[in-house]
């Protein structure tokens, strides 16, 4: 199939003419009227016929007229360019984000509050998984993936967003803010954490940091967090009334929170101003 026919069909049904359909199109003439001959073979009817000094449609052109437009113009869309305007107050899709503990507890209000100022119509789904499998974000059932940066693929995407660290949690009053410990007894964690230096005695495993945080509240038990899950500056004095937060004994590295995506979205305009909207609010919730 030789789609150059379709855009001058569509040009000689627009403009009833040979010689306009061939300046329209930058061609002679002659190699108008040679197109024409295909057209009228490949449609088996004249197409344009002679009324006196001027060309008509044929019953047949008419009608395919309004079809060969509709159709012109999607070939076009889908074999030019990709569009990089994007109406953001109309556009109307759904964005899956994967994000952590933190990133959940933390700044989703802030996210869901700023996609609907500037785009409506949106929605988003948050959803959680437990491995570092990068398969859902290849099969596009995640758009965008904020955590530790573990570089789930060799193909993926990164974007660096901000360095976070562990810190101990513990009820105010608890003994060790009198006594003070090099070693952290009666833990209560969301995640395994190993450290030669940071002897742990763990008590109680929990889903995530927000129940760790609570269940440290109400015991004397102390938690183990990321520093991120108990603010920031854009959600302040996150954490439960009645607990402190402090360093830890020994120090564990920090580690990077990065936003990680599929190079197919790389450029898609709705993708990348979601990804900016995203970004934008990490980087100002946890400055420098």
């Amino acid at each position: 199939m030789d789609l150059n026919l379709l855009t001058a069909l569509d040009a000689l049904l627009t403009e009833a003419s040979v010689t306009r359909a061939a300046r329209k199109l930058g061609l002679s003439v002659s190699a108008m009227s040679r197109t024409l001959t295909r057209l009228r073979t490949s449609t088996a009817d004249p197409l344009l016929v002679r009324a006196g000094r001027r060309l008509v449609l044929t019953p047949h052109a008419t009608a395919l007229r309004d079809r060969v437009r509709s159709a012109t113009s999607e070939v076009r869309t889908v074999l030019g360019p990709a569009r990089t305007e994007l109406d953001v107050a109309s556009l109307n899709t759904t964005f899956t984000i994967r994000g952590g503990e933190s990133f959940v507890e933390m700044l989703s209000s802030v996210l869901v509050a700023t996609i609907a100022k500037a785009a409506p119509h949106v929605r988003l789904r948050f959803v959680a998984t437990y491995d570092t499998d990068p398969h859902r974000l290849r099969e596009g059932q995640i758009d965008l993936w904020i955590g530790r940066r573990v570089i789930p693929g060799p193909e993926m995407r990164t974007q660096f967003l901000f360095r976070d660290k562990y810190v101990g949690v513990a009820r105010i009053g608890h003994p060790l803010f009198t006594r003070g410990t090099k070693r952290l007894s009666y833990v209560v964690s969301a995640h395994p954490l190993e450290h030669d230096d940071l002897k742990l005695d763990v008590r109680v495993w929990v889903p995530g940091f927000p129940d760790a945080i609570r269940v440290a509240a109400s015991s004397d038990l102390v938690a183990l967090v990321p520093q991120s899950s108990l603010g920031n500056a854009l959600v302040k004095d996150a954490a439960p009334r009645g607990v402190r937060s402090f360093d830890l004994p020994t120090r564990i590295p920090d580690f990077p929170i990065s936003a990680m995506w599929h190079p197919r979205l790389d450029a898609d305009a709705a993708q990348r101003w979601f990804r900016q909207q995203v970004i934008a609010i990490c980087r100002r919730a946890y400055p420098g």
